[in-house]
């Protein structure tokens, strides 16, 4: 249990939820945490038996907040919520995702400020270390009152109600939980709207987003840094006292990593003298200074999600001095902000990206390298439609990155009258991210082919590895075969980590 995640309400990592979420690293609740709950659930039970009104609680649910409930249908309230909001459309969100949502509702719950038992946020890492997980689809939240539909979707398991996976099977809920070991809740009140209530689901996207979007901007780098020697591109343009001018902090650090990249580089030094060109287009010249920005806005993102994982989000909130208090915490206009910004960065990556690879292939740009970098140019069409499949791609993230969270439209008889789309901005980037690590890919293959054919000639250090990564995995290209599977081996080589930027791992 060394490596087990504790889950305490205010410690958990961007790290630790990809560890959980994709590693199946065990996770368990915090002792102070089970104590802190305990006390605001006795909170709740306080005011209850006092008789007071508390929203949610004895009470309906947004536009039905008026109407009391009566002592004897408080729990029905609560299971009803549950069922009632679990109404979900479309593809069902990977298990990773469902996983680091479950994550962060346990953990949200662990706060202590959502008044419910220890035994709820138990129940969510039970299942966790146990390999279980709801089917929940991915439309039918606006990211106001929280993601109601996909948390729900998650709730009405821990009821024993639905299904849930395990690995590929797909089985009722609650066989899979007496499989385990683990008892479905009976929901006090309370419970079942701290349950629907908060911002987890576009936030579980957004974390391992974020991760894999700093994945993507070290890829990038390497990419980029392949194709300026394959182009006998010049490093002059990333020397530091152009950008300590400019006093960029992201651009600062992005001309140094291609500086280290493309040290000592033979290439680089066959060309350094009676080279006539003057400076290279801005696909190569420019990078610092468009992925240079992509980093402090990733930067700013890790901020806000690093905040969001330990947040409390639901309503009404529940302290030790005895207030219940009704807000707005689960409304997910924060994550939904930096989840667009995450997606206008990363469709400036493919767009350059996408800008290389033609380059790379274009008989009249890419400085003597055989047309489409094939040989047999005519019979053979070599990278031809690989750069198409690039621009495809590229032209794709243009229109997904179009923000979400700038749009509303009002909810619930207009009680929640502004709403900030938060899911849609979250599944929209996670698109955006598939076709990023596919357009590298491309400039991967593209841009190796080239430095195949400046041999004998040996690039940078940092580069070599990347080539012999590469090739590794797929030959020189010395006659035309299907590229598709060759993209995905080097897509998912990306998405292992094999590209990380050396001075950065």
């Amino acid at each position: 249990m060394t490596d087990a995640v504790a889950v305490d309400g205010s410690s958990l990592t961007i790290a630790n939820v990809v560890r959980v979420a994709r590693n199946r690293a065990t996770v368990t609740l915090d002792g102070k945490a089970r104590g802190r709950m305990q006390r605001v659930r006795d909170v709740v039970e306080a005011k209850l038996n006092a008789g007071d009104a508390v929203y949610g609680v004895n009470t309906g649910f947004g536009k039905l907040s008026d109407i009391a409930i009566p002592p004897e249908r408080l729990a029905e309230l609560q299971v009803n919520l549950v069922r009632s909001h679990a109404a979900g459309v479309g593809p069902l969100l990977p298990e990773e995702e469902v996983r680091a949502m479950m994550l962060l509702r346990a953990n949200v719950l662990a706060k202590g400020h959502s008044g419910v038992r220890p035994e709820l946020s138990e129940l969510l890492l039970g299942m966790l270390n146990a390999g279980l997980y709801p089917p929940v689809p991915e439309q039918g939240s606006v990211g106001a009152s929280g993601d109601l539909a996909p948390l729900s979707h998650l709730a009405l398991a821990m009821l024993g109600e639905g299904d849930l996976f395990h690995g590929a099977e797909r089985a009722t809920a609650s066989s899979l939980l007496a499989r385990s070991g683990l008892q479905p809740v009976s929901l006090g009140p309370k419970e079942g709207v701290a349950l629907a209530n908060g911002t987890q689901a576009h936030t579980a996207v957004a974390t391992l987003a974020f991760y894999d979007a700093g994945l993507l901007w070290e890829a990038a780098h390497v990419a980029g840094a392949a194709s300026l020697e394959a182009l006998l591109g010049t490093p002059d343009a990333f020397d530091a006292r152009i950008h300590d001018a400019r006093g960029q902090q992201g651009q600062i650090v992005s001309a140094g990593l291609l500086r280290s990249l493309l040290e000592d580089s033979e290439i680089r030094e066959s060309h350094r003298v009676g080279d006539t060109r003057v400076q290279d287009a801005y696909a190569l010249r420019c990078m610092p200074q468009v992925h240079g920005p992509v980093h402090d806005l990733l930067r700013f993102a890790g901020d806000i999600i690093g905040r969001e994982i330990n947040a409390a989000t639901d309503n009404p909130l529940v302290f030790d001095d005895g207030a219940l208090l009704s807000g707005g915490n689960f409304h997910g206009q924060a994550v939904a902000m930096v989840l667009d910004m995450m997606a206008i960065g990363l469709t400036n990556l493919a767009v350059i990206s996408e800008r290389r690879i033609d380059r790379l292939v274009h008989p009249d740009l890419n400085q003597g390298l055989p047309p489409f970098l094939t040989k047999d140019a005519g019979v053979s069409s070599g990278y031809m439609i690989a750069q198409v499949t690039a621009a495809a791609l590229a032209s794709e993230c243009k229109m997904l990155s179009h923000p979400a969270s700038v749009d509303s439209i009002p909810t619930d008889g207009s009680k929640e009258d502004v709403v900030p789309m938060a899911m849609g901005a979250a599944w929209k980037l996670r698109r955006i991210i598939g076709n990023l690590r596919n357009v590298l890919a491309i400039e991967l293959l593209c841009a190796m082919q080239g430095i195949d054919y400046r041999r004998p000639l040996r690039s940078s250090a940092a580069v070599e590895r990347a080539y012999r990564t590469v090739r590794d995995l797929v030959p020189m290209m010395e006659r035309d075969r299907a590229v598709s599977p060759d993209i995905l081996l080097i897509a998912d080589a990306i998405a292992a980590e094999k590209f990380r930027a050396p001075e950065l791992t």
